[in-house]
């Protein structure tokens, strides 16, 4: 049984200093999926990650102070490949394969700062789609965790009636968004819980967190071939070292 954690970190220096390393040795994932680490692993001391029992993979944005993902991992993958083929040079996308099993840790951009990234956004998220396609013929058990940047559903965020035209509500963003899960993805969390209220990030505005008024933008989604291997899906809000929050899948391979 493997435990699987995705994190957006916003910062993976503002999360250590918030207790995240204690946090992940009280958790103990086997593997653990971060987003927006926003570092070069030379401005880390590494020992750290190490001496609590974990190999780390980094693959960092060239603009330093942004975006970026990384893949801690107890056990040694087979394979570890570094981006996806475009837009390498923001750090989006990581994968390690563990014998017939590939788990991608992926940081999807955001289009809130205006139209040109967004349309940078969904120029992606179609890049992707296609990029997903060719991969899942050679490796078809897919677990893709990270920071989709997109709600899937009005149950996934607080008010969808006031959000009907922001960034990561947008109706083509949920539409693509839709059609990649019924390429052959199950949204794991949806399989043990289907309660409203589920969010996995807030504003740092207005009180939201504490308000729970919040998103849900973080997903692992596992491919249907994996499903049989699924034992758990939770959110786990209480872990507050980002304006994210992490969530937990447990597989059996």
């Amino acid at each position: 049984m493997k435990r699987i954690i995705t994190y957006n970190v916003n910062g993976i220096r503002s999360a250590m200093s918030k207790g995240w390393l204690d946090w992940v040795k009280s958790v103990n994932p086997d593997i653990i999926c971060l987003q927006e680490i926003k570092a070069m692993k030379e401005q880390l001391n590494l020992d750290d990650f190490t001496n609590a029992g974990y190999k780390q993979y980094w693959f960092s944005a060239e603009k330093k102070g942004y975006s970026g993902v990384s893949i801690f991992t107890k056990k040694e993958p087979d394979h570890v490949e570094f981006g996806c083929g475009f837009s390498d040079n923001e750090g989006r996308l990581l994968r390690a394969d563990y014998g017939d099993v590939s788990v991608i840790s992926v940081y999807m951009p955001s289009g809130t700062s205006g139209d040109e990234r967004q349309a940078f956004k969904m120029k992606w998220v179609a890049d992707f789609q296609k990029y997903i396609d060719k991969l899942k013929k050679q490796r078809p058990n897919l677990i893709i965790a990270g920071d989709y940047n997109i709600c899937h559903k009005p149950i996934d965020i607080h008010n969808p009636i006031s959000n009907a035209n922001s960034s990561g509500f947008l109706p083509e963003e949920r539409e693509w968004l839709d059609g990649f899960m019924k390429s052959g993805f199950i949204d794991s969390l949806r399989v043990y819980n289907k309660e409203p209220h589920q969010y996995t990030w807030w504003s740092f505005r207005s009180n939201a967190r504490a308000n729970n008024k919040g998103w849900r933008i973080d997903y692992q989604l596992v491919s249907e071939p994996l499903g049989k291997a699924l034992k758990r899906a939770v959110i786990l809000p209480d872990a507050k070292h980002s304006d994210h929050c992490p969530m937990l899948i447990e597989v059996d391979f």
